[in-house]
């Protein structure tokens, strides 16, 4: 069924799609039946899915990466799917629309997506407006900076959206690994991250329950660079790392609209997020959390990434091409998994 949805739904746009099918998965949650339903097919709740990870109970390791929910107007709704956490963001300080429309483009021979999206975002105010409700998921928060803001003065930003979206967010991510923000990724560089995550984690633990902080990186890193950011990582006791934001690298690529710029997400990078997985999690010796994210296009691919050394899971692009069908095989999975060891 979802696959001929999807094949009427990629015949227009992806950004227009994207907003016309959030705004009826808003409506449909509204109407009682229709969430009853979806809870019905979607959602598995079992001991084994539930995991504690940096403090947090989650319901289960299933969690909808930042991207899709970018001014917190929906996260509830996804609940009913069998998520058991979303990542709201990436939010910045101030309202921005990001780059010039045309910004996402599927690529579907390759399983994939292309984005420049660029923080389009409605800013801190009015999306700690849509956060101040009862909730019925986990919400972290993804920060960055607004695209002027200069990198000397980048700490300024994640410092006031940290400050303002303490009361709302049960975690932090701190987005250095966007390739559509100009200058973003020198964060990855020791000399700008280490006073960066200095001033962000010295504020978290002047707070009287301090949130857990987590780093977004890319998968383009070398090696030598991993070892930077681990380093970084158990010097400040940052929480945890999310690995892996979307990847430049247009490697193996055959679909048409391979060459627009833009982060490639989806199938193409799913391997190269589990190497970096794989090595964090050995190089530190599991000192610290993963939340793996990068290619997930099955239940197959999730049992990998956590047999990689994550702990959680982020889906996005596979959601889109393969639907909430998706997140139940994933989850069963799981549970055959976990009973297995």
């Amino acid at each position: 069924m979802y696959k001929l949805v999807r094949s009427l739904l990629f015949l227009f746009d992806a950004e227009f799609i994207h907003e016309i099918s959030t705004k009826l998965i808003k409506l449909y949650n509204y109407i009682p039946f229709v969430s009853k339903l979806l809870r019905k097919n979607y959602l598995i709740s079992d001991k084994l899915l539930e995991k504690e990870v940096f403090g947090i109970k989650f319901p289960n390791p299933i969690g909808l990466a930042a991207g899709f929910d970018k001014n917190a107007s929906f996260y509830n709704d996804f609940r009913n799917f069998g998520f058991g956490f979303i990542e709201i963001g990436t939010v910045t300080p101030l309202p921005q629309e990001g780059n010039p429309k045309k910004r996402i483009f599927r690529l579907s021979k390759d399983k994939a997506l292309i984005n420049r999206l660029g923080f389009n975002n409605y800013g801190i105010r009015r999306i700690k407006k849509n956060l101040d409700k009862k909730r019925n998921i986990i919400v972290g928060a993804n920060i960055g900076k607004n695209s002027f803001t200069k990198n000397e003065e980048a700490y300024k930003d994640y410092l006031k959206c940290y400050n303002e979206l303490y009361p709302y967010a049960d975690y932090f991510a701190i987005n250095i690994s966007s390739p559509n923000t100009k200058g973003l990724r020198k964060f990855h560089n020791k000399s700008l991250l280490e006073p960066l995550i200095e001033k962000i984690t010295s504020l978290n633990f002047r707070k009287p329950n301090p949130k857990p902080i987590l780093l977004k990186i890319s998968p383009d890193l070398s090696f030598n660079e991993l070892d930077q950011i681990i380093e970084i990582v158990l010097d400040y006791k940052i929480d945890g790392i999310i690995a892996t934001n979307t990847s430049i690298s247009r490697e193996g690529l055959i679909s048409k609209n391979k060459d627009e710029a833009g982060g490639v997400s989806g199938k193409p990078i799913n391997k190269r997020s589990n190497e970096i997985i794989s090595y964090i999690s050995k190089k530190s010796n599991k000192a610290f959390p993963i939340i793996g994210v990068g290619g997930i296009m099955s239940a197959a691919d999730a049992v990998e990434k956590i047999k990689s050394g994550a702990d959680l899971v982020q889906l996005y692009t596979g959601f889109i091409y393969k639907g909430p069908k998706l997140i139940r095989s994933i989850n069963s999975a799981l549970i055959e998994h976990y009973s297995s060891i």
